[in-house]
């Protein structure tokens, strides 16, 4: 499949971002001497602005990162819910799930952890050097993009009746018009004041005005969970095979297993099927299917659900079952409000970074006088099911949508760094992203704007039970879609770009970088020499 624009090539390094400034800030980093996390650091800051309904300092972030010698490790920055926050507080509250917005819906935020964690493991430049612009940019205000005013749009009603939102994003009583400058002057005084000391925000004056914020709205926030999660330790990467390469990928909490266990019961099946033809479709389809459900009966951040999902028996068991054309079931997969980026710089070291707020504007809470929006993170990953392994539990941290990938050969050599946002669609697109490459060979723009397809429903707390859909955008042939069907496909044909996500990729080969970035958002791929 030959891409609409071609891949982008350098050999100095290399960002790719789902907005123009962030990937700028990025390029401009390595370009000044500093290394992919130190580009991947600045490009997390600007992002908090350029897509706020995406990410910020109250939400999460995770990031795998191999190393020039071919060490990989990673960050997973995730917090917990309240010491308070057993299932009998809920309930005795008469709520039968978690909320989704206001303090009740909110975790710890790892961001912050996870970012002070990259930055004392690899970076070269100082944090206050890197989040400066970033800064700058808050106080002055970023333009109001078609994609902020879409997000404060979808969200309006709850952004109206949190002061702190209401301030910057409907001063004027309605969604900002876009390239209406939206100034956070809070905001920028709370960047600086992270970037000089990450740590307050988990036991300093920042900590006591989060938790102060929370427990006045009634979440049983004690402190003690915010300190709790204030180090983030270096933790290996989760690692898989898939034709011949090895998958690197982040651990518990996030899903990166199922994008394992998904390459397991693919490995062989796709590269001698028609790209994109409805027998490989279906195959990942239902590799998809399995691996969620696999998630919903087992899988909680603190068991052994990733150990006996990944066991040879499971897979031999779940090849069986492909194999037989057992009839998909029920989940429920949604999309998210997230955003991820790479970065390789000239030396080798790659960085596959994504964070997010979980749904879009978090919990739509703000800390007052410090600019934070609060991610809903524990409304919407954990379950308020009796006995389940994910049910909401002081000190257990809810399981997540975000995951991020890096592939190396037999000898460690770097061959692509991705990752996707989308919420449930992460693990599926991420397979999907893997299997273009490594199967069929494609470059990376061309990899990234290929037809995306969808299982619906996942494993949301808010979509459980929903009914079976598989989604797929309308650039594939109604052939296809017809055959799909006959397999036993419940298919709803999208837009031609409608799938969602914003994949980003940086491949090497021969000693020369090539990137691609997702049309279905404002992706730019830049390069330096």
């Amino acid at each position: 499949m030959s891409a609409r624009r071609p891949s982008t090539l350098a050999t100095g390094g290399m960002v790719a971002s789902s907005h123009p400034l962030a990937s700028q800030a990025g390029a401009r980093v390595l370009a000044d001497g500093g290394n992919a996390v130190d580009a991947a650091l600045a490009m997390a800051a600007i992002t908090w602005l350029t897509l706020p309904g995406q990410c910020g300092i109250g939400g999460d972030a995770f990031a795998v990162v191999r190393d020039p010698d071919g060490s990989v490790w990673t960050v997973n920055g995730s917090g917990y819910g309240p010491d308070g926050g057993a299932p009998d507080f809920y309930r005795g509250n008469g709520l039968a799930a978690i909320p989704l917005d206001g303090a009740l819906a909110v975790a710890v935020p790892g961001a912050p952890a996870a970012l002070a964690a990259l930055h004392g493991r690899a970076a070269s430049m100082p944090l206050a050097n890197l989040w400066e612009p970033a800064a700058r940019i808050a106080e002055r205000g970023l333009p109001c993009s078609v994609k902020t005013r879409a997000d404060v749009q979808a969200a309006l009603h709850a952004i109206r009746a949190d002061a702190g939102l209401a301030s910057v994003y409907t001063a004027s009583g309605d969604a900002p018009r876009v390239g209406d400058r939206l100034p956070q002057v809070d905001l920028a005084r709370t960047i600086r004041a992270l970037a000089s000391d990450p740590s307050s925000f988990y036991s300093g004056v920042v900590a006591e005005q989060c938790v102060a914020a929370l427990q006045d709205f009634g979440a049983p926030f004690s402190g003690d969970e915010w300190h709790a999660c204030g180090s983030v330790p270096v933790e290996a990467a989760l690692t898989g095979s898939y034709a011949e390469a090895t998958i690197h990928q982040t651990p518990l909490p996030t899903p990166g297993w199922m994008v394992l266990q998904q390459a397991a019961l693919c490995d062989g099946e796709l590269g001698s099927s028609a790209f994109l033809g409805a027998p490989a479709i279906d195959r990942m389809a239902r590799a998809a299917a399995l691996s969620f459900e696999d998630r919903l009966r087992w899988c909680s951040s603190d068991n052994d659900g990733l150990e006996r999902a990944l066991s040879a028996s499971n897979i031999e068991a779940g090849l069986a079952r492909l194999s037989s054309r057992h009839p998909m079931g029920e989940f429920a997969v949604s999309g998210g409000d997230t955003t991820s980026f790479v970065a390789v710089d000239s030396e080798g070291r790659a960085v596959s970074f994504i964070h997010s707020l979980a749904f879009t504007f978090g919990a739509k809470f703000t800390v007052p006088g410090t600019g934070i929006v609060l991610n809903n993170r524990l409304g919407r990953g954990a379950y308020l099911i009796d006995g389940h392994p994910n049910e909401v539990s002081p000190r257990r941290k809810p399981l997540h949508t975000l995951n991020a990938w890096i592939v190396t050969g037999n000898d460690g050599e770097l061959m692509h760094v991705g990752n996707t946002p989308g919420g449930d669609g992460q693990v599926q697109w991420n397979m999907q992203l893997l299997s273009h490459l490594l199967d069929h060979g494609l470059d990376p723009q061309a990899a990234v704007e290929a037809p995306r397809f969808t299982v619906y429903p996942g494993s949301d707390a808010n979509t459980l039970g929903d009914a079976p859909e598989l989604r797929i955008e309308g650039r594939v042939d109604d052939e296809i879609v017809r055959s799909l069907a006959d397999m036993g496909h419940r298919v709803k044909v999208l837009e031609p770009f409608g799938a969602e996500g914003s994949a980003q990729i940086v491949s090497l080969q021969r000693g020369v970088l090539s990137g691609g970035s997702d049309p279905r958002q404002e992706g730019v791929v830049l390069g330096v020499e």
